[in-house]
């Protein structure tokens, strides 16, 4: 009898060992194929990322050998603002000086009032003249400006 219960509890375990190593053959043939399949579609997008790469090496490239001609041109042209600069910019601040020194000589030898009439529509402030820009006079006189009807600006 104990044969008889040995026999059928080791056929029932065979019978389960069966129906598992039946699960893990259909999961590995499902791996098997999932695997195959991501092979199939890895490879090409691999080919393909591969190439992006390459491209985008041969732009980088391409971009460092511009940003080298810039930084070239921009030194260059640093160099020729600083070149005018210094041949150009004192002896035309001295033309400038010069020719305002001769204006005010002129403009004395000329017109012996040392306060000329005011044009119309204009007050009489005395303003400085420093190479092109006009500056108020620092004196404490309180302007009025009208318009040409009269009324305050």
């Amino acid at each position: 009898m104990a044969g008889i219960i040995v026999a059928v509890f080791w056929a029932i375990l065979v019978s389960f060992l069966a129906v598992v190593l039946v699960r893990l053959a259909q999961t590995l043939r499902a791996t098997t194929r999932l695997v195959a399949e991501v092979t199939e579609q890895a490879v090409p997008l691999l080919a393909d990322a591969s190439a992006t790469v390459r491209s985008a090496q041969t732009q980088l490239d391409k971009v460092d050998a511009i940003a080298s001609d810039v930084q070239e041109v921009t030194s260059n042209a640093s160099a020729l603002s600083t070149t005018v600069a210094s041949t150009f910019g004192g002896p035309l601040v001295k033309v400038a000086a010069f020719g305002y020194g001769v204006r005010q000589a002129l403009g004395r030898r000329t017109a012996p009032d040392p306060e000329p009439e005011p044009a119309r529509g204009r007050s009489s402030v005395r303003r400085t003249v420093i190479v092109g820009r006009t500056v108020p006079s620092a004196r404490g006189r309180k302007r009025d400006r009208r318009n040409p009807r009269g009324q305050k600006d």
